[in-house]
């Protein structure tokens, strides 16, 4: 079983999240009292805010990069990046290492073509939803059409996630939220929904909406796995 490598801490509570889906699938897969080897390297997220919210990218950038090269040095065998917003310097990060890089655009892309779908819908950060580091690798790649809300409701979910849900903090009124933009979404024709943000699937489940969801931060876990048991003789 290959080493997986984390950056997480952006944030804490969907982090956690990655290491809870890693360590239940390897254990399901390989049986016993096998976990994933895991190595991670939890940012401080009050270090990396303000490099987002002044797009200081550069700075943010110089921060990943060098946890992605403890990674590397402690044995690491591939990187993840826990967090979509920061796949804005994701080249930056892949180029600091010689470790495989796994893309969360890329899982989901491939996700979402298996399912033969062409319009999705796009939630996340602010930073995610205007700006098109990750609608723009879909639609290259993989051919897909990508929208995102309207601007009220871009302010609205980017404030629960960072007043809400990187604090862990789950409201009743924020899921009803969601689900309300998410079905203006389905309105303008989305066939499906990402969940573009790795808190998001905290508080939003696939059973609460009518198309099918892509939630990043699963995908991105299970396209770990995969690639730390390739080669394994898993008796199937």
């Amino acid at each position: 079983m290959k080493t997986i490598g984390l950056i997480g801490g952006m944030s804490w509570a969907s982090t956690t999240e990655y290491y809870r889906l890693l360590n239940h699938t390897i254990s399901q897969r390989l049986g016993g009292l096998h976990s994933a080897r895991i190595l991670l390297y939890s940012v401080d997220f009050a270090d990396i805010e303000p490099t987002l919210r002044e797009s200081r990218w550069a700075d943010a950038s110089s921060i990943l990069t060098d946890a992605a090269r403890r990674l590397e040095a402690g044995g690491a065998e591939m990187v993840l990046l826990c967090t979509n917003t920061l796949h804005k310097v994701a080249d930056d990060i892949e180029r600091a290492t010689k470790l495989p890089f796994i893309h969360i655009a890329d899982a989901c892309g491939e996700a979402i073509v298996a399912r033969k779908l062409k319009k999705v819908a796009l939630l996340g950060t602010r930073f995610t939803m205007e700006q098109d580091f990750l609608s723009s690798r879909l639609e290259r790649r993989f051919g897909l059409e990508v929208i995102v809300p309207k601007p009220a409701d871009i302010d609205a979910t980017h404030q629960i996630i960072f007043g809400e849900l990187v604090l862990g903090k789950i409201e009743a009124r924020s899921k009803a939220k969601y689900l309300e933009v998410i079905q203006s979404l389905i309105a303008r024709g989305a066939e499906g929904v990402i969940l573009g943000c790795t808190e998001i699937g905290l508080l939003v489940k696939p059973e609460d909406v009518s198309v099918p969801v892509f939630d990043t931060t699963e995908i991105h876990a299970m396209a770990a796995v995969e690639m730390a048991l390739s080669g394994e003789n898993l008796g199937v």
